[in-house]
């Protein structure tokens, strides 16, 4: 079926606009002749010289009038208002062409014959273009899915005309909490009350739901995400205006939520004067810069403009990806950064020490560890390796090297770890507290956090992809929870703190209300659409929750603080807390010991050290 039409939209560009430059040229002979013969009824008329100077003038102004106005770089298919209204302006003037030229060359044109060649004209040159146009419209909209949008502001509107325009998908109803905007209609679609989701999605049956919605606070959107979770329909979201005019987004990107959407929780913008203290012109130095939270940092980093930036990073893909990232970064924003992309590993102190010496390292941001609790748990001599002795060898290089501050990146399961990984961290914390008190110049400071929404190993993207295969969901506890934070908000919440600390002070991120992992799970469910379901009841929902057991020291709620002695710091999300230490002699000693156990692969041994070390430690059973 549109045979002769799918032929005619496939022909090359060059050949379109001659076969519309010709059309037009006939289009406006055969008006012009047809509104003598209407005019004298009948071919009553002969065609002089002067008739056909008017003929010749009132051609080119049309045609001069078309590619003036783009005509012939206009698609017909996507051809909207806009060019109407040109086609009508263009025979107006191609009109008036005709009469001026019939008075100045003295020609016999009646004066009837212009306006009868207006209302010809306006059929025969706009009449073929509306008919393909329409033809088109109706015959693919057919093969795109329908969709909602909800928004009926200008960035609704942009989405509208731009899905219209596309072959993705088929905008049927625009949806809006306004009552004003009721009943409007906007290139064709209807706007409707919020109210009437159900009866009109029923009636249309769309995939999904296009959140349209960029004006408003991050409170209502919140709110608004909450009401749309329950609505048997997937949401996904547009950019905002301003991406989309600035070139970083066109309007038909949809994509999934934003992850704050998911965490229910807004972030707090950040402080600048913080941000810049350590950096800004600085040579700062990253540990694990191809992970999810030290890659993040580089990026808040290098928008600080420090003089150096090193990344540090064993994974040889993962420095590559984050060199390559940063580079693309500089050179668009045509900064003066010195990027160092450097391999190795965090244990081999002289490697570190040298890095560090030949770039004059002022501030260093420790994110190097191996964090994965199970994979810890079934390596633990790597993991304390990596996780202890890493971060003793980087804190030694950077006392020899002279640098100013280092910070390491700690986690909320340092807190009365159940696992090794927790407990690693822990005497990571202690090694650097012990070092504080020895007279250095170097300041050293440690940031607690949770979990991060999107880093590797984040139940975020495992959800995503269990739902998508159709599950099940696996959640290990229905009553297991954990902070939350999303990855630029931590990595910028760190930065702030190293800069507002003194020597071996340990700061923990306000990390909201904890989360269900149930509930998030629900959420994330619901908001692609579809209803979860438990025990094999396939016939109560579309997607399984699957309850799978805590794994090896897993815990059912993880904690920041150890003691209750937690104060406030001048930045609204960070805190500061004074917790249990050893001295750098006492600490000696147990790395001493720590190291001989490490040598010999004795994890009986390694684990009665983190059981006396003041780690808090909880695995006891776990010693027989």
């Amino acid at each position: 079926m549109f045979t002769p039409i799918q032929s005619l939209l496939r022909t090359r560009r060059r050949n379109k606009r001659l076969i519309s430059i010709c059309y037009d040229i006939f289009a406006v002979l055969s008006s012009l002749l047809f509104a003598m013969v209407l005019r004298l009824d009948g071919f009553h008329f002969i065609l002089g010289v002067r008739e056909g100077f008017c003929v010749l003038v009132t051609l080119v102004v049309t045609l001069m009038t078309f590619v003036r106005f783009g005509m012939y770089r206009a698609v017909l298919r996507y051809m909207m208002l806009p060019a109407i209204g040109h086609i009508f302006l263009a025979v107006f003037l191609s009109s008036l062409a005709l009469a001026l030229s019939g008075f100045f060359f003295q020609a016999f044109i009646p004066r009837s014959v212009p306006f009868i060649y207006a209302g010809l004209a306006i059929l025969t040159l706009g009449g073929p273009r509306i008919l393909i146009r329409t033809i088109y419209y109706y015959a693919y909209k057919r093969h795109k899915p329908n969709v909602f949008i909800y928004g009926a502001g200008a960035t609704g509107r942009d989405l509208a005309y731009a899905l219209i325009q596309g072959d993705e998908y088929h905008p049927v109803i625009l949806l809006d909490d306004d009552p004003l905007k009721a009943g409007q209609i906007m290139f064709g679609i209807r706007v409707h009350h919020s109210d009437e989701f159900e009866r009109l999605k029923s009636l249309y049956q769309p995939v999904k739901l296009l959140l349209a919605i960029n004006n408003i606070s991050k409170g209502e959107r919140l709110r608004l995400l909450e009401k749309l979770s329950h609505w048997p329909i997937e949401v996904q979201s547009v950019p905002s205006v301003e991406d989309i005019a600035t070139g970083k987004a066109r309007a038909t990107d949809v994509r999934d939520l934003d992850l704050f959407d998911l965490l229910g929780r807004a972030p707090v913008d950040p402080d600048p004067t913080l941000l810049s203290k350590n950096i800004t012109g600085k040579s700062v130095m990253v540990t694990g810069a191809g992970g999810s939270i030290g890659s993040e940092l580089c990026r808040q980093i290098l928008s600080q403009n420090p003089t150096t930036l090193i990344l540090f990073e064993l994974n040889e893909y993962n420095l590559y990806k984050i060199d390559q990232e940063l580079q693309s970064v500089k050179t668009r924003k045509n900064l003066q950064t010195t990027i160092i992309a450097a391999l190795g590993s965090v244990q081999r102190e002289n490697r570190v020490l040298k890095l560090m010496q030949a770039h004059d390292v002022e501030t260093v941001y420790h994110a190097a560890a191996y964090k994965h609790v199970p994979i810890v748990e079934d390596n633990i001599v790597e993991g304390i390796r990596n996780n202890v002795f890493g971060t003793l060898s980087c804190a030694n290089a950077a006392i020899e090297a002279g640098a100013k501050n280092f910070t390491l990146i700690s986690t909320d399961k340092a807190v009365r770890p159940t696992n090794i990984m927790g407990a690693s961290k822990r005497m990571a914390e202690l090694v650097l507290q012990a070092l504080a008190d020895k007279e250095t110049d170097t300041t050293f400071t440690m940031v607690r956090f949770g979990n991060v929404l999107g880093s590797s190993g984040s139940v975020v993207p495992l959800f995503k992809k269990q739902i998508r295969q159709g599950g099940p969901v696996t959640v290990t506890h229905p009553d297991i929870i954990r902070y939350f934070m999303l990855i630029p908000e931590a990595a910028q919440l760190v930065i702030q703190a190293s800069a507002m600390g003194y020597n071996g002070q340990v700061f923990v991120l306000d990390m909201g209300d904890p989360v269900k992992i149930l509930d998030l799970a629900k959420r994330m469910i619901h908001l692609m659409g579809m209803k979860e379901y438990y025990d094999g009841k396939v016939d109560e929902g579309d997607i399984e929750i699957r309850f799978t057991g805590l794994r090896p020291g897993e815990k059912l709620y993880e904690e920041l603080l150890i003691g209750e002695n937690v104060e406030g710091t001048s930045h609204q999300k960070i805190m500061t807390a004074s917790e249990d230490k050893l001295s750098w002699t006492e600490m000696e000693d147990l790395l001493s010991q720590l190291d001989v156990c490490c040598h010999n692969f004795d994890v009986g041994c390694i684990r009665r050290i983190l059981l006396d070390a003041p780690t808090g430690y909880l695995s006891k059973e776990r010693c027989n």
